[in-house]
């Protein structure tokens, strides 16, 4: 059989493709099951309400918002109704937008569902609300509720008490095993987030945390205090997000106390609460590193996002006049060697690009304040000396190939065409020099001076590095062809 298969080279080339087939088949990703053409079959089936119900609880809360935008309004009204508030509650807080259909509620029900929401979920939603209908479901929510979303509705928007949740569950340090079981028990009903558990002193203010699991495996003679982390993270109710974000990633916890100057624990970030925050300060920082203010919604009015752009287009177009002024003054260059300005593109396309660059990298090691000044002189250095290396490669390169192209597509001599690829090349390695300077120096100093390194965005950098692109190019031209080698 083998000297058949030897020859044979035919049997030998299908042999090896079902093997090829077999790989393909093992690596193949099986593909997902659509639950949201599920959960719509089972809404609009004609089968018991019970039966409905039963299958309905197989699918996440997630899925089910993302099967209400394929239903009528009629339909997600029979939905909500055989569901009931706690459920439509828990659905609600994993819609998008989720103001859209809380209109086309009643304004008793819609009140009952935010009043059962968490209450940082609940003020979400009211804010997007219009004002009226706002203020009509705010005084048809119950008393105990609004109580939580006046809490959080006190803070401004870059407070962290602002992002907490008053979901969570505390006991009281002197219980005993079995009376913190009890307790634990008796919150669990209208509290889910139970994974750590928060200790109260005597007086109501802070002492540390428990694990569940701990608390669980627990026998009834042991001390409770023994199983508090007494040295557990938290932060105050009225520190900023900005200031709050890096040690709340640290630590690697499903949830941080928040307390007020007191030392009372008001709520809780979770780490849920934690990625919205997270997923909120990356959508600022790059809309800032665009030149904007703050970051734009799809469906924001026109008037909201010129408001946004045009104060930061007319400060870039003053210092683009400013670029423009610096070239005229070196219009005798131009005159005398027209040829140079074919390259200017390249020199500022360049410049900005190095410029941007070290800034997007500035800005990320800004985010760790356990740097430094040492740290940071060094990591300065190490920019300068990545865009000198940087430039002198770019440079060289340049020089070659545009020494060429001079001399052969514009018909200069060898020695004009190197002259001006030269100078190209040496301009090249100093604006990208100074450009890897400029972006790493600027944001430093806008923070040392208390301003958001993040608005030395990406078209101020380029704009500043333009001007230095076109003074280094133009004024090298100026020095080297036409005083030094008089072209």
């Amino acid at each position: 059989m083998e000297e058949n298969k030897n020859e044979n080279p035919d049997l030998l080339e299908e042999e090896k493709r079902d093997m090829e087939n077999q790989e393909e088949e093992k690596y193949e990703i099986p593909e997902k099951a659509n639950y949201e053409e599920e959960l719509i079959k089972i809404i609009r089936s004609d089968a018991p309400t019970e039966e409905k119900l039963e299958r309905l609880d197989d699918y996440h809360e997630n899925d089910i918002a993302s099967a209400l935008k394929f239903l009528d309004p009629e339909e997600r009204r029979k939905l909500y109704s055989m569901l009931g508030v706690d459920k439509v509650s828990d659905i609600f807080s994993y819609i998008d937008d989720p103001a859209d259909y809380i209109e086309e509620l009643e304004p008793e029900i819609a009140a009952k569902i935010l009043g059962n929401m968490e209450a940082d979920d609940a003020v979400d939603i009211l804010e997007e609300l219009e004002d009226e209908t706002s203020n009509e479901l705010i005084e048809l929510i119950d008393d105990e509720a609004m109580k939580d979303i006046d809490l959080i509705q006190s803070y401004d928007d870059d407070e962290i008490g602002s992002k907490m949740t008053t979901n969570y569950v505390s006991l009281t340090l002197g219980l005993t095993i079995k009376q913190a079981m009890k307790s634990l028990v008796k919150q669990a009903a209208d509290n889910d987030n139970i994974a750590t558990l928060y200790v109260k002193k005597e007086d109501g203010t802070f002492y540390g945390a428990i694990d569940l699991t701990d608390l669980i495996v627990a026998r009834d003679y042991v001390d409770l205090e023994t199983l508090v982390t007494t040295s557990y993270p938290y932060v105050h109710d009225h520190e900023t997000v900005d200031d709050c974000i890096e040690e709340l990633k640290d630590y690697s916890e499903d949830s941080i106390p928040v307390l007020d100057n007191n030392m009372h624990i008001l709520g809780v970030i979770t780490s849920q609460d934690l990625l919205e925050v997270v997923d909120e300060e990356m959508g600022e920082d790059y809309a800032k590193l665009a030149g904007l203010s703050a970051e734009e919604e799809l469906e924001e009015p026109l008037g909201q996002s010129l408001k946004k752009r045009v104060p930061w287009l007319l400060i870039l177009l003053m210092l683009g006049m400013g670029v423009s002024s610096v070239i005229s003054m070196f219009e005798k260059v131009i005159v005398g060697l027209p040829i140079i300005v074919t390259f200017q593109s390249v020199i500022l396309g360049m410049s900005g690009n190095v410029g941007t660059q070290s800034l997007a990298v500035t800005i990320r090691v800004l985010m760790d304040e356990e740097l430094g000044f040492k740290e940071r002189a060094g990591f300065v250095l190490k920019e300068i000396r990545v865009g000198l290396c940087n430039g002198l490669i770019v440079g060289g390169i340049s020089v070659v190939f545009t020494g060429i192209f001079i001399f052969v597509a514009r018909g200069q001599s060898l020695a004009t065409a190197f002259a001006i690829s030269g100078c190209i090349g040496g301009a090249l390695a100093l604006a990208m020099l100074i450009s890897s300077f400029m972006g790493t120096i600027i944001p430093i100093i806008l923070e040392k001076i208390g301003f958001d390194p993040a608005v030395a965005s990406g078209p101020l950098i380029s704009t500043i590095n333009d001007l230095v692109a076109a003074v280094t190019y133009y004024g090298l031209a100026w020095i080297m062809l036409i005083n030094m080698l008089g072209l």
